[in-house]
């Protein structure tokens, strides 16, 4: 009973913590996003190391160590704005892509009067090979949301270690809860 009190009073010292610094950086005529101040874009032989891909995301900003990102992607979908079809799609797309997900978050939310799936998780991935040598896995926080616009799926994702939850997920939230797509 006394640990109740103690939650709840480190709980709202913690919501009215200063709210994280963004800076608007418009990416494309009707695409705009917050990111967070001290993040740099990521030159294409950076996003190439890091993303490699037959499909280069549209911009990926980076913390100075490196070890946060935030990329925005722009993929052609055939699928339509149903977005409570979508969340379950990109949720099982989502598990299949690691060895385990433990959702934090998992809605359709508005932004800026749109709708966006938001999937918020840390991942773990494992190395299944069967060798002498076993590596460590690799744990991240993820923050990820969907929007389908005419034809197109946008994909915005923040990425940090999953050590560095408590630090990062407050400017993952306040992040992608500033995005502007017209």
């Amino acid at each position: 009973m006394k640990t109740l009190p103690l939650l709840l009073a480190l709980l709202a010292l913690t919501s009215f913590g200063p709210k994280p610094k963004l800076m608007t950086v418009k990416l494309a005529p009707g695409l705009s996003v917050a990111v967070p101040q001290g993040f740099t874009p990521l030159p294409d032989e950076g996003i190439a190391v890091k993303f490699p891909s037959p499909r280069k995301p549209l911009a990926v900003f980076s913390n100075p160590s490196g070890r946060v990102d935030y990329s925005i992607s722009v993929r052609p979908t055939t699928f339509g704005p149903d977005y409570n079809i979508l969340l379950p799609f990109y949720k099982a797309s989502v598990q299949r892509l690691y060895t385990k997900v433990e959702f934090l978050t998992q809605e359709v939310r508005k932004v800026n009067g749109r709708d966006f799936v938001a999937l918020e998780f840390v991942s773990t991935l494992t190395d299944s090979r069967r060798s002498a040598i076993t590596l460590a896995a690799i744990r991240k926080y993820e923050y990820i949301e969907y929007a389908v616009q005419g034809e197109q799926l946008y994909i915005f994702s923040f990425s940090a270690p999953a050590d560095e939850q408590a630090q990062w997920r407050p400017v993952a939230q306040a992040a992608l809860s500033d995005i502007s797509l017209k």
